[in-house]
């Protein structure tokens, strides 16, 4: 497919923005570009036939069954987008006078008091951008408190072998040394190494509940109780929350801080590179230190801003993504009290439904009761076929099915994990089970065909270690 600077012919143009509203100002010549700048002159229909074929190209939740493991790839409701685009919320200015926005302080209110319901914290802060900007924001809370009582010598964050990789990344961005501690058998936490791990250096733990490979920590209370007793923290990645909001609180498993996921968890836009939005929740000791100003007040006495004595200061420009934050309002407050616990138990439901569809052929990484992801590991196949993960994925793209995450958590061999959400109906999963069933079979007897699969997509399969070896990062214009 041509790029659209290969497209069109010199002199074309186009018609599509309204007339200019504010004063033009002529650029001084000091400041002005010496040469043009590089545009593609297309007409109106070439410009629509270009971005209609690249939507063709993608695949998104509105396009089909989009089973990414770990990442909540749900449906995201309209109403969502009604709500974020009512023009009290799109026309307003962070800056305006506290009396003139009171309608969107009160969103941000009720978004940060409805979070704390729901994970059982005391205080929440809008301002992270994405899970592992929560993930950064969460660990310097943690870092705040330690310094702030001179505990300077707790350098250490325990992480578990099964964690997703911004865990760690986060822990070293915030200066702190990253310690694993492997999984046992069961795919949980191995607690005589977590408390071989523990000591006076420990600053906390970062953990997710359910892990990685979509089990409850059973011992969930014993961890965080070892943790608290060396002296340390427990922090709670929140991506996995979808399969225990309104059943399971984060605070009453012994955490003292949380991120969430809105884009996960709460329905709004996920991929593309956001906007995203990962707010931090904490207990009563830590609120000190939130980022940022926060909305204090109610309807009665007007809202207003505040900012913690000892805060880290901000971590995003005033309230993080505030559109993003309106559509998780509008879809919490569109479930309500009793449709929040009855979404995580549907998400379980459909992970187990295809779960038990499937353990018959395929290895199941954990073979009991899942939450809402579960793994399956095709070691076996390719020894038998030849036939690896990657190829299982591929093949589904000619069933017009997104491959779910491949090779994720690194503790499962050839592990694809799947994750079906709970806005999925049982006539999408049968659809997906039916093909995954006829993959195995291909592979069994045709392993060579789905070797070079998928067959039936707009292109083949790319070379991807030779795109990521050379990697073509912009276009060259022959002038």
């Amino acid at each position: 497919m041509d790029l659209i600077f290969e497209i069109g012919s010199e002199g074309r143009k186009l018609s599509l923005l309204p007339k200019c509203d504010v004063p033009e100002v002529k650029v001084p010549e000091s400041q002005s570009r010496k040469t043009a700048l590089h545009l593609p002159h297309v007409s109106e229909n070439e410009l629509s036939r270009h971005y209609s074929k690249l939507a063709k190209r993608s695949h998104g939740v509105n396009d089909g069954f989009y089973p990414l493991g770990s990442c909540t790839m749900k449906y995201n409701p309209k109403v969502n987008e009604i709500a974020a685009s009512f023009k009290g919320f799109t026309g307003v200015h962070p800056l305006q006078n506290e009396r003139t926005v009171q309608g969107s302080m009160e969103v941000i209110k009720k978004t940060e008091d409805t979070l704390c319901e729901i994970a059982g914290m005391d205080a929440f802060t809008l301002q992270p951008a994405a899970g592992a900007h929560g993930e950064f924001t969460g660990l310097l809370l943690i870092k705040a408190y330690h310094v702030d009582r001179g505990d300077t010598k707790r350098t250490k964050i325990i992480v578990p072998d099964s964690a997703h990789g911004t865990n760690p990344a986060s822990a070293a961005m915030c200066g702190f040394d990253v310690v694993s501690i492997p999984s046992q058998d069961d795919g949980c936490v191995d607690l005589d190494a977590l408390r071989g791990a523990v000591g006076d250096d420990t600053a906390g733990l970062m953990l997710t509940n359910p892990n990685t490979v979509g089990l409850f920590d059973k011992n969930i209370l014993q961890i965080t109780k070892i943790v608290h007793d060396a002296g340390g923290l427990c922090y709670y990645d929140g991506a996995n929350l979808n399969a225990v909001m309104g059943i399971a609180r984060p605070g009453d498993m012994g955490f003292d801080a949380v991120h969430i996921n809105l884009h996960k968890t709460f329905s709004t836009p996920h991929g593309g590179g956001g906007p995203g939005a990962g707010p931090v929740g904490c207990k009563e000791f830590l609120k000190q230190f939130l980022p940022g100003h926060h909305v204090a007040g109610d309807e009665n006495e007007g809202f207003r801003y505040e900012i913690e004595t000892k805060s880290i200061g901000a971590v995003k420009m005033f309230h993080g993504n505030f559109l993003v934050i309106v559509r998780a309002l509008t879809y919490m407050l569109m479930l309500g009290k009793e449709g929040v616990p009855e979404a995580s138990s549907n998400a379980v439901l459909n992970a187990n439904y295809m779960r038990t569809k499937l353990d018959d052929l395929y290895e199941m990484a954990y073979d009991t009761t899942c939450m809402h992801e579960f793994v399956m590991s095709l070691e076996p196949l390719k020894h038998k076929t030849g036939v690896s993960a990657l190829d299982v994925a591929k093949g589904l793209l000619d069933y017009g099915i997104h491959p779910p995450t491949m090779y994720f958590p690194l503790i499962v061999e050839e592990a694809l994990m799947i994750e079906p959400t709970e806005t999925e109906p049982k006539e999408v999963l049968d659809e997906a089970i039916v093909a995954l069933r006829a993959l195995y079979k291909e592979a069994t007897d045709n392993p060579e065909a789905l070797h070079s699969a998928p067959h039936n997509t707009v292109i083949g399969r790319p070379d991807e270690v030779g795109a990521a070896r050379n990697t073509v990062l912009r276009y060259q214009w022959t002038d």
